[in-house]
């Protein structure tokens, strides 16, 4: 479809078609979903957790595969982008399977297929990239077995900090649509046909609040965080800039990784910090200190926006 259309219209033109196409096709399968996506239990510990009782979850399903084939009729695509899809679709449907599954799936089991799934991405990008790593105009040449290291860490941290981050109607979707349209701001021309596949997402996750905003009717469940998370990992990757990772996903570090520390610590080395802290942070701000869930997602992406006007500061 893209060579057809790059025959009519200029690049920018068919990568808004790709918007509107993901925007549509999102919004479709949302609007008539499928019959046998779960419904959420409720989560007990968390704040509100009972209001998600009952409401359609796992739509991840829906809008990650809305991307994908968006991306496939409006995009060039290439073998390298073909397997990020591919490891999209199998980190998502670890996701939904865990949503859909009666007894939810133990840290370690996620944990090992994650590994599993970052090893594979990692082997990929180093197959077709090199292992330099940018900060700023400085460049640091990194041993493959270096950068793929670091790379799987990146890829377990974003996954995890962005399933963390999803707890309050709108929150989740909110800041990763400012996450990767931020990349695709700033480093346009490094990712190329890449930052066209992050406003692709965008607008599939646009699609999604129109049903998640508060007060709503489905949830994107693991299904949908999961792959989001894998997602700007490979953008952050692909910018050639992954530290920058830490100042374009400010918030959903702050939100989710603070609460995966304090779990690890504890679990691990016996520490506990943030004793008068609830975790995730969301929790914390709406339970201690009377924020509305609407103003912790426009707060909260007021603050991810700052932070992006910084990370385009130093870049």
């Amino acid at each position: 479809m893209y060579h057809v259309l790059e025959q009519y219209l200029s690049v920018n033109q068919i990568a808004m078609v790709g918007v509107l196409v993901s925007f549509i096709l999102t919004f479709l399968g949302l609007k008539f979903p499928f019959s046998f996506l779960p419904k959420d239990q409720g989560r007990e510990f968390a704040v509100n957790g009972a209001l998600s009782k009952g409401k359609i979850r796992g739509v991840g399903l829906i809008f990650v595969s809305a991307f994908i084939i968006s991306c496939l009729l409006m995009i060039p695509f290439d073998r390298e982008f073909a397997i990020y899809c591919i490891l999209l679709f199998a980190m998502m449907l670890s996701g939904y399977l865990d949503d859909a599954a009666k007894t939810p799936w133990s840290d370690y089991k996620k944990g090992a297929i994650d590994l599993v799934i970052s090893i594979m991405t990692i082997v990929t990008f180093l197959n077709f990239n090199s292992s330099d790593l940018h900060i700023g105009e400085m460049v640091i040449h990194l041993p493959y077995p270096v950068y793929a290291i670091l790379g799987i860490i990146l890829l377990w941290v974003s996954v995890n900090v962005t399933n963390c981050s999803d707890g309050v109607d709108g929150l989740c979707g909110s800041l990763s649509c400012v996450v990767m349209a931020s990349f695709a701001m700033i480093f346009t021309k490094e990712l190329g046909s890449y930052a066209m596949s992050a406003l692709i997402f965008v607008a599939a996750l646009l699609a999604y609040l129109c049903f998640n905003s508060k007060p709503s009717s489905m949830l994107m469940g693991d299904a949908g965080s999961r792959a989001l998370g894998f997602f700007i990992a490979i953008l952050a990757m692909k910018s050639g800039h992954p530290v920058i990772f830490v100042v374009l996903a400010l918030m959903l570090i702050i939100d989710g990784g603070l609460g995966l520390v304090k779990v690890f610590l504890l679990r691990f080395l016996k520490i506990h910090i943030l004793k008068n802290t609830l975790t995730p942070i969301h929790d914390h701000v709406r339970k201690n200190m009377g924020w509305s869930d609407t103003q912790v997602v426009f707060r909260f992406c007021i603050l991810q926006l700052l932070a992006a006007v910084v990370g385009y500061i130093i870049r």
